[in-house]
């Protein structure tokens, strides 16, 4: 049975995502724990309501980046952690902090990478002219928003579409390939070579919600 702990900052529409799959497809792992940065992070009543346990370390308590690492990574490794996931976390985490769960920590990025990594990825798409957009989830590499691609999802930019319409129809997209990608994790369904993902059993790694 794999350990799960995921890291959120915010309501963690995500986080209920792998939530829900995890206990309704029965995968071999369960979610140990609820970690934020922000104590109002709503997610944090959502874990505790289905019995998760929840922790909350305040980036603002520590004085440099270094001192939150180690902090979050001593949280984190209460839960002996096969997997950390990243489902909204705000916050920028140093090279060794990366280098600690490398190969074993998963992100989502609203957009498809290597395209509009960091901020207002929604607003950069539109402004570019993109005709597609999406969501990633990659593995965590000390580079912010790269790491190998383990799925993508692809939805078409409307006419008329703003940030925030096109940011909605990329997040019911979110809900659906983080909970694969985290699941193919847990069953040993990932292999990573050369920086490329593949999926052991086949498993489309794109999701076109066209």
């Amino acid at each position: 049975m794999k350990s799960i702990v995921i890291l959120i900052s915010g309501r963690g529409s995500n986080m209920e995502a792998i939530v829900q799959r995890c206990a309704a497809e029965g995968w071999p792992a369960r979610v140990a724990a609820v970690i934020s940065n922000r104590a109002e992070a709503g997610g944090l009543q959502f874990a505790a309501a289905h019995g998760i346990a929840t922790a909350v370390v305040p980036h603002k308590a520590h004085a440099t980046r270094e001192a939150f690492d180690a902090a979050l990574a001593a949280a984190i490794d209460a839960h002996s952690p096969d997997l950390v996931v990243l489902a909204g976390f705000m916050r920028i985490l140093g090279e060794a902090f990366v280098r600690r769960y490398e190969g074993r920590m998963l992100n989502i990025h609203p957009s498809l990478l290597p395209a509009f990594p960091g901020l207002h990825t929604h607003e950069r798409a539109l402004q570019a002219g993109c005709k597609l957009a999406g969501a990633t989830v990659h593995f965590v590499t000390p580079q912010l928003d790269h790491g190998p691609i383990v799925m993508q999802s692809v939805v078409p930019v409307q006419p008329g579409d703003d940030a925030d319409a096109l940011a909605a129809r990329v997040l019911a997209t979110e809900h659906q390939i983080y909970p694969r990608a985290v699941r193919w994790f847990v069953e040993g369904a990932l292999h990573v070579e050369d920086g490329v993902v593949r999926q052991r059993s086949g498993e489309p790694q794109l999701l076109a919600a066209l």
